[in-house]
């Protein structure tokens, strides 16, 4: 699958994954994994940053919340649509635009960081990106991004619950089985039944790498590893959070920081 392609599923996505997402149904995202992101992220008061594959903006208006100069990119129009009419609304000097991680269009050496929430997992040729990525760093700068856990999410994986419906293991196969664009079709699971029965599911395309072909590819674009995080709910939010719980059991996602030399 290349990249035009991609984008045609993630332009069919859009509408819905941005109602629902506003609506407050990524409780992965919301309650554990974004969270967790910013914890990592190094100051960037002051700084220039791009937020690769920024979706409809809620994690990029995070970031300019730190302080950073943000710029966001993505494929589907429609996303970008939804971040600049809340850019609108809400202004935090935030400049949305259309491209492609492949073809990054921006002068070299034109940010201090980059980040890409999720979406790294999705692009069609990870190795190159991370090429345009290093591109568009200054001397110095970082990338950190997050993607579904390469070790504990690969193309196969199934909760194993007890009586009570507590996940106590996980199921996995499939991790060296790199896969090309394969489709996977969902909604977030908090979606109740009724409103399910008027949407259509996402439709995802998932670019799995193992994870040491994602240190072959950060070592190839010429970028050295800083800190890797591991996202585990604590026994507080996994209360107050059913649905993440399952992240105490093992990781469902992995966050990578690395540097520009």
């Amino acid at each position: 699958m290349d990249a035009k392609a991609v984008a045609a599923h993630w332009e069919s996505n859009a509408a819905t994954w941005t109602a629902l997402s506003r609506a407050g149904h990524d409780r992965y995202r919301d309650a554990l994994n974004t969270p967790a992101f910013l914890a990592l992220l190094p100051p960037v008061e002051g700084l220039k940053g791009l937020d690769l594959g920024c979706g409809e903006g809620t994690n990029t208006r995070a970031v300019a919340r730190l302080g950073a100069a943000m710029t966001g990119l993505d494929i589907a129009p429609t996303f970008l649509q939804h971040a600049r009419e809340t850019e609108a609304a809400d202004p935090l000097d935030i400049r949305y635009v259309l491209g492609d991680g492949l073809i990054l269009p921006f002068e070299g050496g034109s940010f201090d960081f980059v980040t890409a929430f999720m979406s790294m997992m999705d692009m069609a040729d990870q190795a190159e990106v991370l090429k345009e990525v290093a591109r568009v760093l200054k001397p110095g700068g970082f990338l950190q991004f997050s993607i579904l856990h390469p070790c504990f999410v690969p193309p196969r994986r199934r909760n194993i619950r007890n009586e009570r419906g507590e996940a106590v293991a996980v199921e996995l196969a499939d991790y060296f089985n790199e896969t090309g664009g394969r489709v996977e079709r969902w909604l977030f699971s908090g979606v109740s039944d009724e409103e399910r029965a008027g949407l259509e599911p996402f439709s995802v395309p998932r670019f799995h790498r193992t994870l040491s072909s994602w240190v072959a590819m950060l070592v190839g674009a010429g970028l050295s590893i800083q800190a890797f995080g591991e996202p585990m709910a604590s026994e507080e939010v996994a209360c107050a959070e059913p649905i993440v719980a399952d992240t105490r059991v093992a990781p469902i996602f992995l966050h990578v920081r690395a540097g520009r030399g």
